[in-house]
């Protein structure tokens, strides 16, 4: 498969630039895969696409005010770090002019307050840094960094809430769930009354799930691995549900990629400590997701390739014409699609 064949044209002018007022009022493009055809509805219409027994996935990871403006001790230089990994006194971090940061390369940030020294030169701009300053990483995080929104966002928010779902919890994503952004606690509530069960997963979304694909063949793209974590009662709630015939129903598509690396490894789910760095395109089958809740992708990109895999990629490049056609907001603070 070619890169190319899951491009679209997208006007720039539908790329959401802020969030709608209330999140649950975006709009909600559903696909119905055995029709082959579309419904446009709005997302507070979820439920009634939902029925008793089903289970709803939520990634409660919670985006990290992962970006950092530091300097470069040697020269002066200004240097700017998007952290994707914390790892026990490391982190990895995205560093833009990172041809000038070398293994002994120190930054500092804050006026000593954070002070990184380069360890190790990885790949396409990432490094990884020791930890040289005293005190709880998080806590000097909170204070000196900033909430990395996506670079085609060029209006300031003025709530970083907003690039939060109401049920983050669990810090360390560079990103954030998209798909989740459109969920309100009532609306979670209505969907808890009419039987549906909620469980929670967490994956903190790194270079796996935002690295665009610059490989011509869709074969040589290579995904970074991405860390998650699946706690007992989501496992034991998720395996009744399959071997009931009940649906698990994904919200985005960090939850997907959780769900699938599982079921692929263990042929169930599991409570798991684990990373996953799974490329789904089409040909995959899927064997732990029933449905989708997600929003609208760029062009080219493995997301893109994923719910094409889904629900087949013509279809889903129709749904886009369909999208683009009807002006509907795409991307982070955009609209949401269903595919059941």
């Amino acid at each position: 498969m070619k890169t190319s064949d899951f491009d679209f044209h997208l006007p720039p002018e539908l790329i959401a630039q802020h969030p709608l007022e209330k999140r649950s009022a975006s709009r909600l493009l559903v696909l119905d895969r055995p029709t082959q055809s579309f419904t446009h509805q709005h997302f507070t219409d979820v439920p009634s696409y939902l029925k008793a027994g089903d289970v709803l996935v939520l990634n409660d990871t919670k985006v990290l005010p992962a970006r950092l403006f530091g300097i470069k001790e040697e020269t002066g230089a200004h240097l700017e770090c998007l952290i994707l990994r914390i790892l026990k006194d490391h982190v990895e971090c995205l560093v833009k002019k990172a041809k000038t940061v070398k293994v002994g390369t120190r930054i500092n940030f804050g006026e000593g307050r954070l002070i990184l020294e380069c360890t190790e030169v990885l790949e396409e701009g990432l490094r990884r840094f020791a930890i040289r300053s005293p005190g709880i990483f998080l806590e000097i995080l909170a204070e000196l960094g900033t909430v990395p929104l996506p670079p085609y966002i060029k209006e300031k928010l003025d709530d970083p809430d907003r690039y939060q779902t109401v049920y983050a919890k669990n810090p360390g994503s560079a990103a954030a769930p998209t798909a989740g952004l459109h969920f309100t606690p009532e609306l979670l509530d209505e969907i808890r009354a009419k039987g549906i069960t909620i469980v929670t997963i967490t994956l903190h979304v790194g270079l796996g799930t935002f690295r665009p694909v610059e490989a011509d063949e869709v074969s040589k793209h290579v995904m970074h691995e991405e860390y998650y974590e699946v706690s007992a009662s989501a496992a034991t709630t998720m395996n009744q549900a399959k071997a009931e015939g009940r649906r698990i129903i994904a919200v985005g598509t960090t939850s997907v990629r959780t769900l699938e690396t599982q079921m692929s490894r263990h042929g169930e789910f599991r409570e798991e400590l684990s990373s996953t760095s799974i490329f789904i395109t089409p040909g995959y089958t899927y064997k732990a997701v029933d449905a989708l809740i997600t929003n609208f992708h760029l062009p080219k990109s493995t997301l893109v390739m994923l719910v094409s895999a889904l629900a087949g990629r013509e279809f889903i490049l129709r749904a886009y014409h369909e999208a683009v056609e009807q002006r509907y907001r795409f991307f982070s603070f955009g609209d949401a699609m269903l595919i059941l």
